[in-house]
């Protein structure tokens, strides 16, 4: 366990040293404040409307946002290190591939969860201060799910980082296959799935349909969320297949657990066969 915390506490400070936390936590803090009092500008309404609104908001923005800060902070922790010679150096000490995975997905890890506590903790903060009435236990119920999910949301895409940077040779190839790794699951997947539906013309299996979801941890986080609220009328386009999961909310969240799971596994085999 010593090992671990070594390299974690190493990533941890890099983060620290290179401003990331400082970054990544105005970014959040500043979004989500802007989501909750502005949110609603388009329908002609300024100031904060409801907190099923801004966290339907604010999980449509951190499925965007938070996997691609995930892979920006990790798609170079295995390459970037064998490039610089200091992975070789790592290795030659008693300490194993899976230790240094888990060393650094602690390290990053922290980075982003400190980062997404201090930014939408810090709207959650200001709505609970700032607004006369707010249900405050809704409040604190609806942010915790928000902050905790969206943490472990990033988890999955720094163990997928972790997983490219380990099959690739160089930095430049990691951080292509990251923004492929964005795109398919922040944007192609749903717009595949949508044309899937629009082609089969109803010859698929309506029960098969909602697990397609599962196939992406960025549909997860958003069902745990707006499952979270019940209000289905926050459920529109593919977000509606996940009302007839036969799964609670725990379903979703092991779901998600998973992906993390297979994440690291991936990343784990990938470093093992990695010559160095």
């Amino acid at each position: 366990m010593q090992p671990i915390w070594h390299i974690a506490r190493k990533e941890l400070s890099d983060g620290l040293r290179n401003r990331w936390l400082l970054a990544i936590s105005l970014l959040f803090a500043l979004l989500a404040v802007g989501i909750a009092w502005f949110g609603s500008a388009s329908a002609g309404q300024v100031g904060f409307s409801s907190i099923p609104a801004t966290i339907a908001s604010l999980a449509s923005l951190a499925t965007f946002l938070v996997p691609l800060i995930a892979l920006l902070l990790a798609y170079d922790a295995i390459v970037g290190e064998d490039e610089g010679g200091t992975l070789l150096l790592l290795l030659t000490y008693p300490i194993n591939r899976q230790q240094v995975l888990l060393g650094k997905l602690l390290g990053h890890g922290c980075i982003l969860a400190l980062a997404t506590v201090i930014g939408f903790g810090s709207a959650a903060f200001a709505i609970g201060v700032l607004i006369d009435g707010v249900d405050l236990s809704l409040l604190v119920v609806s942010f915790t799910r928000f902050i905790i999910s969206a943490s472990l949301l990033g988890w999955v895409f720094i163990a997928l980082a972790y997983w490219l940077s380990s099959i690739s040779n160089e930095k430049s190839t990691a951080a292509g296959l990251a923004l492929g790794l964005w795109f398919l699951f922040v944007l192609v997947f749903d717009l595949t799935l949508l044309a899937i539906l629009v082609i089969s013309e109803g010859r698929l299996s309506p029960d098969l349909l909602p697990w397609l979801l599962l196939l992406n941890p960025a549909d997860v986080f958003r069902q745990i969320n707006l499952a979270g609220l019940g209000d289905n009328s926050a459920m529109t386009g593919i977000m509606a297949l996940g009302q007839d999961l036969p799964m609670g909310a725990w379903g979703l969240w092991i779901a998600l657990s998973l992906w993390l799971l297979l994440g690291f596994a991936l990343a784990r085999f990938s470093l093992t066969r990695r010559i160095i």
